[in-house]
């Protein structure tokens, strides 16, 4: 059997451990060697230089440093009195290659040819557009088509140009949040994207509500033959999972585990699409858990222009503390900033879908609508909901569900039983507001290009509204809708956001419609497994799930159970009436 020893142990008698300096050889004592200030600023010179092997830019040595390696940066000189520590400090220890390199020289010293059809630097693509250099090409189909090379007022003005020097204003959060609160977790968008779960079709538990209908003289409207967009006045619910009684219900069954509504799971599901900020309630009760929304968050509005290059902004506010500034006039809100065009794109969505269908021509879900009580005397809006469950177990003994409250809006007459499932349709609208303003994301006219070009800007709005017709097309695709109907609506005049025309609707299978635009429902599905069993492993209690106002990264907080109540700030979804739209 191999022994072993251990190695000698030199204790110094100076004090401490190691040798003692008497027994330290000379040549290893770096005798007359002079010390070198050292700080972590300085930065070593370059180990090789390729550029010239003659003469004054031979290889620099290590440790000596240069204009071009002082704190201003490449090309810069240094600032007079600020002179890096160390930097002005003969280096005992510098390399200097002193051997004739005449001999080496290069293979090949030809200049690499241009590429035909490439990208030019500074110029090939167009802030917020898929635009290329338009030299000699004749519009590949898809593209996004632009007036004068994307350049106001054929000018030389390039959009993108240096966009880094932008000043990036800072958004705020959804919501506060309390010192109280405690921070459970954090992921980063690339982790969530790598996530992965294949769903069976779900099984759909009941019916409630009425169809309407859909007019389907709005499939033929084109830009010379454009219509008014109308005030409907119909009453619409947007209840949170909480609060819905079909879901307190279906919770006291065991019918499933976990509980939420499509416009909550879609949030979720499409989340590092999203570039706005959110954040959804859970509660978990028992061996139940719930996704709830905020009343006035963000799942009550709908976004315009979110995954654009340069997105809408919002004015910031005057500073109480700056007395220059006219703090005692507050500024009027522009009809293109991001909250102004949140709120007429809900009114177009809402509106439209009231209007494009046949009052008079219904279908009856199995139950009448949950949330409408004898008491109320509005008309109802057309609006059907699905209680649907979801098998998110991964093995056989898993038993982990979801109930998910879909909806749809209409239905085409011809195609079978709507009550069944049979012709349901979504509906929904995308807005153009002005294509010259701030925002805009490099939009094309649309009565100019929607007839004739209509590709292109359909590839504009997918790049600049991604996470919002993600979104949609989940939706429809948890409520099992056969056809997504899309509404291109502008305003009469790009001055006036009180009035809109409708200047054509498009149909799309969702299905289909997700694989254009890259939406994995396995990915989806793997986003909502990872957070439930996140909060199946904590206590009972109220949770809240934030995503970063500027950053792509969602959190995790542990709340208290009076967090967003009445008690607490006047407003929430515990003991309040049903929350509904009526415009």
């Amino acid at each position: 059997m191999a022994s072993f020893s251990l190695p000698p142990i030199h204790d110094s008698p100076d004090g401490g451990w190691g040798p003692s300096s008497s027994n330290i050889p000379e040549q290893f004592k770096f005798k007359d060697i002079p010390y070198a200030p050292y700080s972590k600023s300085d930065k070593l010179g370059r180990f090789a230089d390729w550029n010239d092997t003659t003469g004054d830019n031979r290889q620099a040595a290590v440790g000596v440093l240069n204009n071009r390696d002082t704190r201003g940066g490449p090309g810069r000189s240094k600032r007079d009195g600020a002179q890096t520590f160390g930097s002005g400090t003969a280096s005992a220890f510098a390399y200097f290659h002193v051997e004739d390199e005449s001999s080496f020289s290069l293979v090949d010293n030809k200049a690499a040819p241009p590429r035909r059809g490439g990208f030019t630097r500074g110029r090939a693509f167009g802030r917020g557009a898929n635009s290329f250099s338009n030299r000699g090409q004749r519009g590949a189909r898809g593209s996004v088509a632009f007036r004068g090379g994307n350049q106001r007022g054929g000018g030389t003005a390039r959009r993108g140009w240096r966009d880094w020097e932008k000043t990036n204003r800072t958004r705020e959060s959804s919501v506060a949040i309390s010192p109280q609160w405690t921070m459970l977790e954090e992921i980063e968008f690339h982790r969530l994207a790598k996530l992965k779960l294949e769903v069976d079709e779900p099984e759909t538990i009941d019916t409630y509500g009425t169809v309407f209908a859909y007019e389907k003289s709005y499939d033929r409207i084109t830009t010379k033959t454009e219509r008014p967009l109308q005030l409907v006045d119909r009453i619409k619910y947007n209840t949170t999972t909480s609060d819905d009684p079909v879901i307190q219900q279906l919770a006291a069954k065991n019918t499933a585990t976990v509980f939420a509504s499509d416009a909550i799971l879609s949030v979720l599901m499409c989340a590092p699409r999203s570039v706005y900020p959110w954040d959804i309630v859970i509660v978990r009760e028992g061996n139940n858990l719930f996704f709830d929304k905020r009343d006035g968050g963000p799942f009550d509005t709908v976004t315009v222009n979110e995954n654009a290059s340069d997105p809408p902004q919002d004015s910031t506010p005057p500073n109480p503390n700056n007395l220059t500034e006219k703090a005692a006039v507050p500024d009027v809100p522009s009809i293109n900033s991001a909250t102004s065009l949140s709120l007429e794109a809900t009114y177009i969505n809402q509106n439209f879908g009231f209007q494009s269908v046949q009052e008079n021509v219904t279908a009856d879900f199995s139950h009448p609508n949950p949330f409408y009580g004898s008491e109320e005397t509005e008309p109802l809006a057309s609006c059907g909901y699905r209680y649907r469950v979801f098998d998110l177990g991964i093995t056989e003994d898993e038993d982990i569900k979801i109930c998910v409250r879909t909806e749809v809006d209409a239905y085409i007459p011809g195609q079978g039983n709507p009550a069944e499932g049979h012709g349901l349709i979504t509906i929904r609208a995308l807005n153009e507001f002005d294509p010259r303003a701030q925002g805009a994301g490099g939009a094309p006219d649309w009565r100019s290009k929607l007839d004739s070009q209509r590709g292109a800007v359909v590839s504009t709005e997918m790049k600049n509204n991604s996470c919002k017709l993600a979104k949609w097309t989940v939706q429809s695709v948890l409520a099992g809708a056969e056809l997504m109907k899309i509404g291109y609506i502008s305003r009469v005049n790009p001055k006036d956001n009180t009035r809109h025309v409708i200047l054509s609707t498009a149909s799309v299978r969702p299905t289909e419609f997700a694989v254009q635009l890259n939406v994995s429902l396995a990915n989806g599905w793997g986003i909502v497994r990872t957070i439930t069993d996140l909060c199946m492993k904590m206590p009972e209690g109220k949770y809240v799930l934030i995503k970063d106002p500027n950053k792509s990264v969602i959190r995790l907080y542990s709340v208290p159970l009076t967090a967003f109540t009445e008690d607490e700030e006047g407003e929430g979804f515990e003991g309040e009436e049903p929350e509904s739209t009526a415009l």
